[in-house]
């Protein structure tokens, strides 16, 4: 009886400590929710592109270093990460935020409206945060400042990321960039988990989406070139036509998930975004190039999709006398929220929002390369609503448009719930 009467007082007592806690956040949050709108309206009207994020990532480090942290700069080319020591012993739980912008020219009548150009791809373009890490940016400034007025309850240490490039660069024969590079240079060194959001124009404000298990998809790029043997058009006899040959394999590919991805399990997709041959109406070419993307939600369904992708390709082509040639590069693995970690922080989430605020999605074949750090630690990755309320999500401008835009009432719940999340995971880790 004792030994229950002990549980219990030790129970409350940790509910009560938290609950305390998690008020003194509230308030704090509350009182810098203006600020935090402020630096994401800056961050919009002055966007970089990816690797370029020098003006963003000295505000941010300034910033942490205003709050007594300990700052590293230049992590993975314009990366930041600052270190906020928690008054008590405990792991180190790390939050990210990434803060690029992308080539985009911006539609939207806004005060903050962005006019900034740059070149891209050998372009000039309009440079956008069509994809809201101005939000992620601001926010979890946000929660540096606020997780730094309560430090000394903090039971360990947060490791605040501020990552470059999540959109990716545009530099030829580059293989590692953002979250990958930012793990290859040890910034997940000590972690015990990590925690992101990324806000969505399409989910009503004051609405969190989280999935455990695979959430979202990883991304390669595919290339498919095939050769075959150049002939007067009028004389189709005479050629090994690569452009009948590329069609054949843009059909055959299809029944790659049709016939061998047990659907069941994880979707996937294979699609051809592009066929480049010829140059005259009454030629037919020596070579057609097919470029497209993959999208997958686990290593061994990633492997499946690439054998067939060669196995097909190949072996349409040998069957006309032609030769092609698969490449594929892995951009990003899946984004796997960890399932006991997930399951953990279920209850953190529902707290923050309201479990009738708090929803389970579907899996997302856009990527993200989050992903990286999941690869290295549990890690759970959520999505906060930034439509405004009353919108049709069918017609609310997607991601990447630009006419993208974002309720900036929806930042609040931003900070609160990234705060939430580091200290409910020092505190079961303790």
């Amino acid at each position: 009886m004792k030994k229950t009467i002990l549980f219990i007082f030790l129970s409350t007592g940790f509910s009560f400590g938290q609950s305390a806690l998690k008020s003194t956040i509230d308030q704090q949050a509350s009182s810098i929710e203006n600020k935090v709108i402020e630096w994401r309206r800056d961050f919009h009207q002055h966007p970089e592109l990816g690797n370029q994020e020098v003006r963003t990532a000295k505000i941010v480090a300034d910033h942490l270093r205003s709050l007594g942290m300990e700052v590293e700069e230049g992590v993975a080319v314009t990366g930041v990460v600052g270190i906020l020591k928690g008054g008590k012993p405990g792991p180190t739980v790390a939050l990210r935020a990434d803060m690029d912008a992308l080539p985009v020219t911006e539609r939207n009548n806004l005060p903050f409206k962005s006019t900034v150009v740059a070149e891209y791809n050998g372009q000039q373009t309009g440079v956008m945060h069509a994809c809201g890490h101005d939000t992620h940016v601001a926010i979890l400034m946000g929660v540096a400042e606020v997780l730094s007025k309560v430090k000394a309850d903090v039971k360990g240490t947060v490791k605040f990321i501020f990552q470059p490039a999540e959109e990716g660069v545009f530099e030829p024969g580059l293989t590692s960039w953002g979250a990958k590079q930012m793990v290859e240079e040890g910034v997940m060194k000590d972690v015990s988990a990590i925690f992101g959001l990324h806000i969505n124009s399409q989910t009503e404000v004051g609405t969190i989406k989280y999935r455990s298990g695979p959430a979202m998809a990883a991304v390669d790029n595919l290339n498919i070139e095939v050769n075959g043997r150049q002939a007067h058009g009028a004389s189709p006899w005479s050629s090994i036509d690569p452009i009948v040959t590329a069609s054949q394999i843009v059909m055959g590919l299809q029944t790659i998930m049709s016939r061998n991805v047990n659907i069941t399990e994880n979707p996937a997709i294979v699609t051809v975004g592009a066929i480049h041959g010829g140059i005259r109406h009454n030629i037919i070419p020596e070579n057609v190039e097919m470029i497209g993307t993959i999208r997958t939600y686990s290593d061994s369904q990633q492997v499946l999709i690439h054998k067939r992708i060669r196995e097909i390709s190949e072996g349409i082509a040998q069957s006309a006398g032609a030769r092609a040639v698969v490449t594929i590069d892995e951009i990003y693995p899946a984004t796997v929220n960890d399932e006991d970690l997930t399951s953990k922080m279920a209850a953190t989430l529902n707290q923050v929002a309201g479990e009738h605020n708090v929803e389970y999605h579907n899996p997302i074949t856009g990527a993200e390369d989050f992903s990286f750090f999941q690869k290295e630690v549990p890690g759970l990755f959520i999505f906060l609503g930034g439509m405004p309320k009353g919108v049709d999500p069918v017609t609310a401008p997607s991601h990447h448009t630009p006419d993208f835009h974002i309720d900036e009432s929806g930042f609040l719940l931003g900070v609160r719930t990234l705060s939430y999340l580091a200290i409910d995971f020092l505190e079961m880790e303790n």
